[in-house]
Order: structure tokens, then sequence, then C-alpha cells
């Protein structure tokens, strides 16, 4: 680190650095440790699979944008670890880690070659988010069924929740404000035990893989559009908004490497963060040239939570079901809302409906599950009905 790097320092880009770590932590953790329980993963298997998204991610994030001096926020996937959840009882969890490493040798492909910006263009946006908002539906009716079955706890969490966002204060962030007063809930009125808690460090395990055609089909393939399409197409499209003169291609490259080594351990595909991205690269986020000090100190931050995985996951057998199955659908419903505005705020709105309504209802063809044939369904229906729109929007890609 040389003294340039010093001067860059500024307390602006601190306070963003907390800011995007507070939603780091609040906004996915919870739905983490709910995507583990819902899989039926060991202690072991999840204090592993958290360690090594969270530090390798980590360390990326810091290197890269100490590197280029840009705000460069790698992570991992959200919407992919929520469309792992969908497929609990679908697929061994064997066979997910062989499809994760399937996905990230072929992020790490597409990025040298520059093949992923052509394959995204021939899948729409708002198709794509219309499965995605489908897939994660059921997130948020569970999350209302265990607020009605346990009013005390998961009803008092959803109100902590609705209470934050009435406030609307960036001081008092909502799923905070829904873990705290939702956490006093649990101690006075959750059958639980402190006590059950193992304080330890990660325990790191290689998981078997299975891999197979179906799992290749139903799950890389949606993993490399969820971590491609929503995360490095958006995140990256900020920073250049800002003006930044980003090295898409490393970043890239960077970012399927990190799903290789996180899928070695038990972990999914990395990305481009979006929501850190809004966060740390913004015009909040202080002087243009200092806002990578605000992803390095977020990143840095998240080492801590990586560090901790193996008190971490026991908490799973600790915590309320209604608990942790409240504050993951709250966790997911601004990715819900972004989901519907983007499949339903301009064109193509028929082909984003079918594809919610297909991605919605739980089946599977050939062994391949309903989130891909909510692609084809989407595709086809705007075929159907909006073919100006979605010939205009592949002629747009085109150019």
């Amino acid at each position: 680190m040389s003294n340039s790097h010093f001067r860059d320092f500024n307390m602006t880009a601190v306070w963003a650095g907390l800011t995007a770590f507070v939603w780091y932590v609040f906004g996915a953790l919870p739905l983490h440790l709910e995507v583990a329980g819902q899989l039926g993963l060991s202690r072991v298997e999840a204090s592993s699979w958290i360690f090594v998204i969270w530090f390798s991610s980590a360390v990326s994030a810091i290197l890269l944008s100490f590197y280029y001096r840009l705000p460069i926020p790698i992570t991992w996937t959200i919407p992919g670890l929520i469309y792992l959840g969908t497929l609990s009882g679908q697929f061994t969890f064997a066979e997910l880690v062989g499809a994760n490493l399937m996905a990230g040798i072929a992020i790490v492909v597409l990025g040298v070659f520059g093949i992923g910006k052509r394959i995204m263009a021939w899948l729409p946006l708002p198709i794509v988010m219309g499965m995605f908002g489908g897939s994660i539906l059921v997130y948020v009716t569970r999350m209302v069924a265990a607020s009605v079955e346990d009013v005390l706890v998961a009803g008092v969490t959803l109100a902590s929740y609705l209470i934050g966002r009435f406030i609307n204060s960036s001081r008092v962030p909502p799923m905070g404000l829904a873990i705290i007063i939702g956490g006093m809930a649990v101690y006075l009125f959750g059958e639980t035990s402190l006590e059950l808690v193992s304080w330890s460090l990660p325990e790191l395990a290689v998981p078997g893989m299975d891999f197979s055609v179906s799992a290749f089909i139903a799950v890389s393939l949606p993993m490399i559009i969820l971590a491609m399409g929503l995360g490095n197409v958006q995140g990256l499209g900020f920073l250049i908004s800002q003006d930044y003169k980003v090295p898409i291609t490393v970043v890239t490259v960077v970012a399927g490497l990190n799903s290789v080594v996180n899928a070695v351990l038990g972990g999914h595909s990395a990305t481009v963060a979006r929501t850190g991205a809004a966060i740390l690269a913004g015009p909040d986020a202080g002087p243009k040239e200092g806002r990578y000090w605000a992803c390095v100190i977020a990143a840095a931050l998240t080492i801590i939570v990586a560090l901790g995985a193996g008190t971490l996951t026991s908490l799973i057998a600790v915590l309320p079901r209604t608990f942790v199955v409240t504050l993951a659908g709250l966790a997911i419903l601004s990715s819900l809302q972004s989901a519907f505005e983007t499949a339903f705020g301009g064109k193509l709105r028929f082909g984003a409906l079918a594809a919610l309504a297909v991605a919605a209802t739980p089946f599977s063809v050939f062994g391949i599950t309903s989130a891909f044939w909510a692609l084809i369904a989407g595709i086809a229906a705007s075929l159907m009905a909006e073919r100006k729109e979605l010939f205009a929007y592949w002629r747009e890609k085109k150019t």
C-alpha cells in the first residue's frame, strides 16, 4: 500500500463501507442460514460454505479495489443462493456442488472469450427477472404463514421491519430493527437456549461431487445467468455509469475463479454485488477517487463473518424455525420488488408473466426443474404475443 492510497482515505468512504457491511450481514446472512437449513446441510457443510464464499469474496474485492483503485465489490450471488434453496429435495448436495463447479468453470471461459455478453443478449432481462421472481415468491408466502403461526416471534419480527420502513431513516435499517427486536422476542417467547451455541472457528470440508446433464441444465445454467446477468452486468454497469473505466474481462474471470474455489468447499457462484456497488460506488461514498476505500472496508469487515462461520451455523439448530423463515423472507423482499419492477416496468411484460407463472409452479420434466422451463416459456410467450418488442430487444443488444 502506497502513500497515495492513504491520501485517498476519507471518512465518507468509511461510513459507506460500514453501511454496505450492515446490508451484507442483515440482508444476506439470515438468508444463507435459512437456505443451509432448507438443504439439510450438516453444521460442518454449512460452516465450510459460509466461510469460503465470504472469505474468498472479501480477499478478491480488497485486491481488485486496491490494484485498480476502483470500488469492485466481489461477493456472491444472493439470487443464486435463493435459487439453490428452491431446489431442496430435487438434487442432492453433491449434485448441487458439482453443478456449481461447472458454473464457475463456465463463467471463467465466458469471461476469457467474451461470450457471456452475447449469450445474455438472447435472454431478455424482464423474462429472466420474471423467472427469478416466480422462483423466490415462496419465501414471502412462507414468511406470511410463519407470522400467522407464531405471532409472538415471527409476527413481532415482521412488525419491527415494517416500523423500520415507516421510520425511513438510514440510521434505523429495517432489517437491523427486525433482527434486534425479533431476537428479543426469541429470548422472551421462543424455546431456545444459547448454551447450545458452539463457539468455534469455521470447519472446512471438501464435499462429494456428482455431475449430471440434468443438474447442469437446471442448476449450472441458471446460476451462470443469475451471477453474470443479474450481478456482473448490473453491478459493473453501475460502475461504468459512474465514469469508472472497469476492467470487465478481468473482473469476470476473477468472479469465475472465485466461483470455482467456492465450489471446492461447498459454496456457490461469486458475482459483482449490485446493491454493494450502488452503496460503495455512488456519490454518497465520498470523492470518486477514494471510493475504493469503502469497498475495502466493507470487504475487510466481512472477513469477520467468515471467521465466525462455525459459530453462525450452530444458530441453525438454536433459533426458532419461524424466526429464521421470517428473516429470510424479509431479506429477499427488496430483491422480489426489484425483480417485479424489472419484469413488469417496461416491455416484454407478457413473457415475464409467463416465466413467473411457470417458475412459481414446482415441477420437473426430464429431471429439469421449472425455472429452466420458465425461460423457455417466457421467450415463447413473447414470440407469440409481443414479437416486435422481442426482436427490437435483440436488435438493440446486437448493436
